[in-house]
């Protein structure tokens, strides 16, 4: 089976940053994104997606992201039902991330922001640490040793 979801679109409200009781960064935030054909009137119409980022992504999405940036991001769609105050069942349809990249220029995210660039959760086991610092080819002036037979085409 597949579940797999890729949006660009911009920001309609600064990320919501909340913890589990247990502690767990969990962040919230609406994604617009343009519909590729005009309405009636001449207009593009926007599709408003709801996105949920665990963990560390969600602290970076908190900390970097703000209302009107750009991102992109990879994930998988998810839906869950809750009873409301009424014991009215409701419904929820969103996309949970496991890759976003900040694609607003620098001066346009959160200050502090750095060169910003893709950020995702890392694979069970492993650090985020280990992706977002870890350049095998960074600063590396050696020759990368591959034969015709390790190449796919």
């Amino acid at each position: 089976m597949i579940n797999r979801v890729v949006l660009v679109g911009r920001l309609t409200r600064d990320p919501e940053l909340r913890y589990t009781p247990s502690g767990v960064a969990v962040a919230t935030f609406t994604l617009a994104v343009n519909r590729q054909f005009n309405n009636a009137q001449g207009e593009r119409d926007a599709d408003f997606i709801n996105i949920v980022a665990w963990r560390q992504l969600a602290e970076l999405c908190a900390n970097y992201l703000k209302k009107g940036s750009q991102a992109g991001l990879e994930g998988r769609l998810q839906t869950r039902s809750y009873d409301n105050k009424e014991g009215k069942r409701v419904f929820v349809t969103e996309v949970v991330a496991d890759n976003v990249q900040f694609l607003s220029p620098a001066g346009e995210r959160r200050e502090g922001s750095g060169s910003g660039g893709g950020y995702s959760n890392p694979p069970a086991g492993r650090r985020q640490d280990d992706f977002m610092n870890n350049d095998p080819f960074a600063n590396d002036s050696r020759t990368v040793d591959i034969s015709d037979d390790d190449l796919p085409f």
